[in-house]
């Protein structure tokens, strides 16, 4: 790897093998250096677990000669860790996670295994970017090829171009976007902030004995209350990719002193 270009960290919680980062690379891979640091199989809904697995470490071919990839048994956040303190050369100027077959938004976030990578490459300095495609839920734990990652991917490079060029916003640790999948179609974005609603709900089966067990999960939000200006929003009713700037610091905005003074009360 070249010392005079960015180094450019890359993983996903789909596998090495998903289309949707074999897309990402080839989107930026123009940008800088590339290190892939990827789960060597699906880890999805693992957030920021720091799971291993077997500990292997597998160096992989990649057909362009700016990369350089590793598959990993372990969760998206431990490929990251990993990445950083075992594999990178020098530190990276950004890291990116994705693209992820199916869309993370609301306040299920926490769960996706995408932006559990991102957070943990923002909790060790390093800008990041959390990318996702929307997808029907049958492509989310089934990395195969049929989704068109065209407008994430492109969209994926402006940002990252842009990034390397000026920095983080002020103010964020990590950038979390969220494309609509309508191929063909040139998207608007927004600025988000994150939904409080749950944006997939569990899904129960009843058997006629009255147990009941967990068979999958949908899309199902609240639009009475959905907030205008959310990563939902944008994202289902304006059809535009969302952008929702993050940070690591997960503190409440609270008066500290009127915390302060309703504990006197109580304890």
């Amino acid at each position: 790897m070249s010392s005079d270009r960015p180094l450019i960290l890359i993983s996903n919680d789909d596998g090495i093998a998903s289309p949707g980062l074999a897309a990402l690379i080839e989107a930026v891979h123009p940008l800088g250096d590339v290190l892939v640091a990827a789960p060597l199989s699906p880890y999805s809904s693992a957030g920021r677990s720091l799971i291993w697995g077997s500990r292997t470490i597998e160096r992989r071919t990649w057909p362009l000669a700016a990369v350089t990839a590793y598959a990993i048994d372990a969760a998206p956040a431990l490929c990251v860790r990993v990445g950083l303190s075992l594999l990178a050369p020098r530190r990276p100027a950004l890291m990116l996670s994705g693209i992820n077959l199916g869309e993370n938004v609301g306040s299920d976030v926490t769960v996706s295994g995408t932006v559990g990578a991102a957070l943990e490459a923002a909790a060790n300095g390093v800008p990041a970017v959390a990318v996702s495609l929307e997808a029907p839920v049958e492509y989310h734990d089934n990395p195969r090829p049929g989704l068109d990652f065209r407008a994430a991917a492109a969209f994926a490079q402006r940002l990252a171009q842009g990034l390397l060029a000026h920095g983080m916003p002020a103010g964020a640790d990590l950038l979390k976007v969220d494309v609509p999948n309508e191929p063909g179609r040139a998207f608007p974005w927004r600025a988000t902030r994150i939904s409080r609603q749950m944006y997939w709900q569990t899904l129960v089966e009843e058997s006629p004995d009255g147990s009941k067990r967990i068979i999958g999960y949908e899309r199902q939000w609240d639009s009475n209350v959905l907030e205008p200006d959310s990563d939902i929003y944008a994202l289902v009713c304006e059809r535009a990719i969302s952008i929702s700037p993050m940070t690591v610091d997960l503190s409440a905005r609270v008066d500290h002193a009127d915390l302060a003074r309703l504990l006197a009360q109580r304890l």
